[in-house]
């Protein structure tokens, strides 16, 4: 990637969701490369303060900007900044509009956004397909980003590449004994129970993530085997809570499924160890590192077949893939 290259996020450290996390990885990959070939490298965060970005391991604090919410700002100096640069690359669709108006003003500065996943498998209005087809590159996560991009807005195929998502080098190493018996009493569990874990923001907007389908999977299981437990993990909102609580009632459940809320990242090593098996039969999962994460820790790997998901898993290879509709 030549000379001077400037990333854009919404957030890079206050936020913990997997495109953040995508973030923090593309700017440590950018900035290695720009001080291989004595180049040029910044990443600004439109939300982020500037003081999150002190003592991270990714890059040098000196290489970020964070804007603190100040949008205006962020755009007026984003623009300012790219029509300087040979690339700016956007970490999110929502950055388009600051692409499109580098592009205008500066028509030799390459613009490359990152797709992740449900955020463009839609169609769009006129002007974001105006802006869209104004970027000179679209990376996606997985094959099946991709090939939405092409099928459902008509994006030249030559100019949209696969880049998977990979995980963080700084993901702690798995220890060889891992420390989870504290987790098992915690969370009401056994050693001999058969323990299924699923690490995911539940939102009553987004509910596609299979969890639902697992537990009335459960369900129908619990007979034949009682040990079974699902650890469900993850930040929720109050609406989601509740249509679980009424779900895991409803099915007489409650010895089976706990919502433990959000988990520390140092604190995820033990519960993967603690867990039997990872599944999310997700339906519009844009890639998933989380199931990359989770077989990382050695865990056997179930996943919907209708998404992103496919590519985590090697087109099975890797883990199972299964019908997320069926129970």
């Amino acid at each position: 990637m030549p000379g001077k290259v400037l990333l854009l996020t919404l957030k890079t450290f206050s936020a913990t969701g997997g495109i953040e996390k995508v973030s923090r990885i593309m700017g440590k990959a950018l900035y290695e490369r720009s001080v291989e070939q004595d180049g040029y490298f910044e990443i600004c965060s439109m939300y982020d303060k500037q003081t999150d970005a002190v003592d991270n391991p990714y890059f040098p604090a000196e290489n970020f900007r964070g804007f603190g919410i100040r949008k205006l700002s962020f755009i007026r100096a984003m623009v300012a900044a790219g029509i300087k640069k040979d690339v700016v690359m956007l970490s999110h669709i929502n950055l388009l509009l600051i692409g499109w108006l580098i592009k205008k003003i500066s028509p030799k500065t390459k613009i490359i956004l990152l797709a992740h996943g449900i955020e463009v498998w839609y169609k769009f209005n006129t002007r974001t397909r105006v802006m869209l087809n104004a970027c000179d590159h679209i990376i996606a996560v997985s094959k099946f980003t991709k090939n939405r991009i092409v099928d459902v807005h008509g994006f030249n195929e030559s100019k949209c590449s696969v880049l998977n998502n990979c995980l963080d080098p700084f993901l702690p190493l798995p220890s060889v004994k891992f420390k989870y018996q504290a987790l098992l009493k915690k969370y009401g569990f056994s050693e001999t129970d058969c323990i299924l874990m699923t690490l995911t923001r539940m939102s009553s907007k987004e509910r596609y993530k299979g969890y639902d389908k697992v537990i009335e999977a459960i369900a129908a299981l619990k007979n034949k085997q009682n040990n079974i437990k699902y650890l469900v993990a993850g930040s929720y909102d109050k609406q989601e809570k509740d249509f679980l609580d009424k779900l895991i009632s409803r099915l007489n459940l409650q010895d089976n499924i706990v919502l433990a809320g959000f988990i520390k990242d140092e604190e995820l090593e033990n519960h993967f160890a603690m867990s039997d098996i990872y599944v999310m039969p997700s339906q519009k999962e844009g890639f998933g590192i989380v199931f990359i994460e989770a077989m990382y820790y050695g865990l056997p790997v179930i996943a919907g077949n209708v998404d992103g998901s496919v590519d985590a898993l090697l087109n099975g290879q890797l883990g199972q893939l299964v019908n997320p509709d069926s129970t």
